[in-house]
């Protein structure tokens, strides 16, 4: 479940494995609660990961063989790490140029101008 108090679930539903993907290139390797924060960090607070949203996606990812995880303890608490395979690296770009495009088609059919800031 996503809180989305200015973007429609849906939306975003269909972005998370890229934006998850996307943070795992510039990170390295992130745990679940980290990713989270980071969204949440770079939408200002627009965006809200749930665990029940976040995890499904990681699991999905790493089935696919584009992430892998890591168990680290840290005293009693086990923290799960997870990073990039190679071949989770090789689709980053292809993913954002596949965002990228779709965002362009949607302003092109919904006559919308990008706004700059």
């Amino acid at each position: 479940m996503y809180n989305c108090p200015m973007h429609s679930k849906q939306l975003l539903k269909g972005t998370l494995q890229t934006i998850i993907l996307k943070l795992l290139s510039e990170h390295k390797r992130m745990y679940g609660y980290e990713i989270t924060q980071q969204v949440k960090l770079l939408s200002e607070g627009k965006i809200s990961l749930t665990e029940g949203a976040l995890y499904p996606a990681l699991h999905k990812l790493e089935a696919e063989g584009l992430l892998i995880s890591e168990k680290v303890y840290i005293g009693k608490r086990v923290r799960k790490y997870y990073s990039l395979t190679q071949t989770g690296s090789n689709t980053v770009t292809t993913k954002l140029k596949e965002f990228s495009d779709f965002v362009s088609t949607m302003q092109a059919v919904l006559n919308l101008e990008p706004k700059l800031k």
